[in-house]
């Protein structure tokens, strides 16, 4: 014991030694009031500067920052392209970047699983069902953001399959009528809505910026999953490279997209008894059998406690 004591006593000998030695000459008189109001100052312009900011900047700026630089590192190098392919088929969303997505996963893969444990923890589950529960949680919270896109994408693509034939339509008979191409595509995004006016309405302003009408019309159907665009976006191109006339072709377009619209109509009719077989089996059968055969039931019940 003694020994360690007098170890501990040298080694803080030691520490106040350099520390001493080390240490820079504090300001004195003047010099010292100076600095003292000095740091005061700064630590004031500080203050206001932070009070000033909002709450945003202050807390969740940086929190998404440290959430992006952590799924950076997670979802790799190719997962951007990815991402920014999958916000062109949802119609790039106002605000969502490919940062923004990066973040959101991290966040909802952390967030989730706390709710997921406090909900587990109020229930009162075992351990094995909790662990089961956060890990579904942790799953479910990184593919959100994946998931609203895609829903995002389904919903505009079944938008832009439903008013192209309208669409090229109005473009044929704007071409019929006199106009350029050019000029009938600025009336479809003019008198038109949805997704189809808005990329109407970017392929003429990637046209005035320099863009050439076939780069521009192909860039519209990579921005797209349909079909039927990609269809007339090809009919498009070829007839502008082999100058075949447009109105001839519009009307083609027209009957073909039309006719494939009937046709998608008529294979989603055929999918309602298929995906209404489940919700019949476990919602409407059950209380249709309690309906039917409850008075039974109940009748047979107090004829053989009457006759007991």
């Amino acid at each position: 014991m003694l020994l360690l004591l007098a170890f501990v006593l040298i080694v803080g000998a030691l520490a106040a030694l350099s520390a001493a030695l080390v240490r820079e000459e504090a300001p004195t008189g003047l010099a010292r009031a100076l600095h003292a109001l000095d740091q005061h100052g700064s630590s004031g312009r500080e203050l206001a500067e932070d009070a000033d900011r909002s709450f945003a900047d202050r807390v969740l700026e940086p929190l998404q920052q440290r959430a992006l630089g952590l799924g950076r590192r997670l979802t790799g190098g190719d997962k951007a392209e990815r991402i920014r392919r999958k916000l062109d088929l949802a119609g790039n969303p106002t605000g969502w970047t490919v940062d923004r997505v990066i973040s959101t996963k991290v966040v909802c893969a952390a967030g989730f699983p706390i709710c997921a444990l406090a909900y587990g923890l109020v229930v009162g589950l075992g351990v094995t069902w909790l662990a089961l529960l956060v890990i579904l949680a942790l799953v479910a919270g990184f593919s959100a953001p994946d998931l609203f896109l895609h829903q995002r994408a389904a919903k505009r693509a079944d938008k832009l399959r439903r008013t192209l034939a309208d669409a090229v339509d109005l473009l044929t008979i704007s071409v019929e009528a006199g106009l350029g191409f050019d000029a009938a595509v600025q009336q479809v995004a003019r008198n038109t809505d949805g997704p189809l006016a808005e990329e109407f309405s970017r392929v003429l302003r990637e046209m005035q910026l320099g863009m050439g009408r076939s780069d521009a019309m192909r860039a519209m159907g990579e921005r797209s999953n349909v079909d039927e665009l990609h269809t007339f976006v090809g009919s498009m191109v070829q007839a502008d490279a082999f100058g075949i006339p447009i109105g001839q072709v519009l009307r083609v377009q027209a009957t073909e997209i039309r006719t494939k619209r009937r046709q998608y109509a008529e294979e989603r009719a055929q999918q309602v008894p298929v995906k209404i077989m489940l919700p019949l089996i476990l919602f409407i059968l059950p209380c249709l059998f309690v309906v039917v055969m409850g008075p039974a039931v109940l009748g047979a019940i107090d004829s053989f406690g009457g006759t007991g």
